[in-house]
């Protein structure tokens, strides 16, 4: 085999000028769907960062009460709380999930109001000695330090900002309502603004969760929902169904995102909170809903889905078009070495052999092209990532104000194992032809 390796590599170094322009072809195919895969995954990706940090992870684990109606007729109140703030923690921490961090939130809405102007928001508290969190924002002005030990303190975006004009320091009102639906006010000092990079965080302000929880009377310690960051967003959908699990085996009321997906398969999370908002299901006590970020927003493994198909066919189309200049090429090929495979038959290489140097020849040409296209797409995109991006429509698709990219190592290795097949492909009946010469009748014909 090494031999016939060797005779492969020689033969490429003697037509080099048609080699080098067939390899260059390979290249520029590989180059662009290279290119193409990894933009449009680094695009989605980052939206899904994005979302991922205005819901706070890619695991989310919910807690809920129904206190029956006080009279007939009327629905059962639906109330979002955990109280026991370490449960879900300890079931991270004890059972080997691969989690980047870990967060828990309390959400509400509530009207904001300023020089008589006033605004719906959604308020969340969130611990803002969490480094994470913090560092998600990009600031404009004021300031995270000390702002921990402040309970008043509000973070907002500039959106917000711009609507109201408000300004850090300025003192805002707060209009909310408690789980059990008592309106309550309280007052707010604006510690910092922050750009707006999506338009989901539109309405979305932030507070301390101690002081959010005792103005709407959450316990000391509890909150709505915890939220997981794992290290890879590929295996939440795995991670929640592990917690699910989890939680159900230490006997506790959960939310099945299997008889989600029997009653709604295109949207789990929907089907996760008719568990919880249909008067078919009363329980009492804390019941659990575990989502992923996949359940919730099922638009984005959809979007990557697509993404991965389309590059895909982009690269059969392109990997097609070379494949048929390879056939070609080859076929010139045997006919220009008719009289050298009859001498080396001649000298006793077999006929399987000598196929085998065509198929080695061809493979080891589109290798080297496919090389050169992912080397030449990888510093494409280090230059295109090196471009500062300034347009706002944009910014969700950014990654701190740059384009970013993601390959996937094995799409990669599926593309070469799919070029190498169609190039055995491509030179078969070439290399059968060259295989089924006979030394004499080689030997005897005049090119």
């Amino acid at each position: 085999m090494g031999k016939i390796f060797r005779l492969a590599i020689k033969n490429l170094t003697r037509q080099k000028r048609r080699n080098a322009i067939l390899a260059i072809a390979i290249a520029f195919g590989f180059l662009i769907v290279t290119f193409i895969d990894g933009f449009t995954s680094g695009l989605v990706g980052n939206l899904e960062n994005v979302i991922s940090q205005v819901a706070g992870g890619t695991v989310l684990v919910a807690g809920y009460e129904k206190i029956p109606a006080s009279e007939e007729g009327k629905k059962a109140q639906l109330i979002n709380i955990v109280r026991d703030r370490n449960y879900i923690k300890e079931l991270v921490l004890n059972n080997d999930i691969d989690y980047r961090y870990f967060s828990c939130f309390t959400q509400n809405m509530g009207q904001l109001i300023f020089n008589g102007q006033k605004s719906l928001i959604r308020v969340t508290g969130r611990d803002f000695s969490e480094k994470e969190f913090v560092d998600s924002f990009k600031l404009i002005s004021g300031s995270f330090e000390g702002i921990q030990n402040e309970p008043m303190a509000m973070v907002i975006n500039e959106k917000t900002s711009e609507s109201m004009n408000l300004q850090v320091g300025d003192e805002v009102i707060l209009v909310t309502t408690t789980l059990y639906g008592q309106n309550t006010v309280a007052d707010f000092k604006i510690a910092a603004v922050t750009k707006s990079n999506t338009l989901v965080d539109a309405t979305q302000v932030f507070v301390n969760i101690d002081y959010l929880n005792q103005l709407i009377g959450i316990p000391e310690g509890g909150y709505s929902t915890f939220t997981i960051f794992l290290k890879d967003k590929k295996q939440q959908d795995k991670v929640a169904q592990k917690i699910e699990d989890l939680i159900r085996a230490d006997g506790k009321n959960v939310s099945s995102r299997k008889d989600a997906f029997k009653t709604n398969p295109k949207n789990i999370g929907r089907g996760i909170d008719k568990q919880f908002t249909s008067d078919d299901y009363m329980w009492e006590g804390t019941k659990y809903g575990v989502e992923s970020l996949n359940d919730e927003i099922p638009a984005i493994k959809t979007v990557m889905d697509i993404v991965h198909m389309v590059s895909t066919i982009i690269l059969l189309v392109i990997l097609l078009i070379v494949m048929v200049g390879v056939s070609n090429t080859y076929r010139m090929v045997l006919y220009e070495r008719i009289r050298e495979i009859g001498t080396m038959r001649s000298l006793g290489m077999t006929g399987k052999d000598t196929g085998r140097v065509f198929t080695s020849e061809a493979v080891i040409l589109c290798l080297i092209g496919a090389c050169a296209g992912f080397i030449a797409s990888l510093l494409v995109m280090l230059v295109i990532h090196l471009i500062p991006v300034t347009n706002e429509s944009l910014s969700f698709f950014l990654n701190k104000g740059h384009f970013s990219f993601a390959i996937s190592a094995f799409t990669v290795l599926g593309q070469y194992l799919l070029l190498i097949i169609l190039t055995t492909i491509a030179v078969r009946g070439t290399a059968k032809k060259a295989a089924s010469l006979s030394p004499a009748a080689a030997l005897r014909s005049i090119k």
